[in-house]
């Protein structure tokens, strides 16, 4: 029989490397008065960094906030090999994507985006009479941004809605 209090292969191995001082390389809070907005931005949004390789020595993601203004819409842009994850606190998010932003899905307050790698896409507040304000996480501590000028939105595009496997379409058909 096996020692309980020996290790097991299969427990995580420990870090590389632990801090010498916890205090000041363990947490950090970063203020909302004190988030950067020195980072590549979108013509119709305006993005700040509270977690960054610069700013906390972040390895692995990025994170920040985003503002839009009332009824104003994002160019066209996307984030190369980066995952994003938006988390909507206030307004109506209305997306747009595909090569002609031909696809839109909406998304309110509580509600998260999740867009995949160099997917084209577009932000757009869907409120007349409110800033949309968001949480912006990315999959690496880089800032990319590829703003794609040239883009040329279809008129009218598709509503999608994001159904998994585990739940029933909004219109109550199935997803199979």
């Amino acid at each position: 029989m096996a020692d309980p209090s020996s290790s097991s292969s299969s427990a995580p191995a420990p870090p590389p490397t632990l801090p010498d001082d916890w205090k000041t390389s363990g947490v950090q809070v970063i203020p909302s008065t004190q988030l950067d907005s020195n980072t590549p931005q979108t013509p119709g949004m305006t993005r700040a960094a509270a977690v960054n390789f610069a700013r906390t020595g972040a390895q692995k993601l990025w994170a920040g906030t985003v503002q839009i203004h009332p009824n104003a819409k994002t160019g066209a842009h996307h984030h190369g090999h980066l995952e994003s994850v938006i988390y909507v606190l206030k307004g109506k998010a209305r997306m747009r994507w595909g090569e002609k932003l031909e696809f839109t899905a909406e998304a309110g307050e509580g509600d998260f985006i999740y867009v995949p790698p160099y997917v084209p896409h577009q932000e757009i507040n869907a409120m007349a009479d409110e800033t949309l304000e968001c949480v912006l996480m990315r999959s690496d501590s880089e800032a990319i941004a590829i703003n794609l000028p040239d883009v040329e939105p279809v008129e009218k595009p598709e509503t999608v809605h994001w159904v998994d496997p585990t739940h029933p379409h909004p219109d109550g058909g199935h997803t199979h």
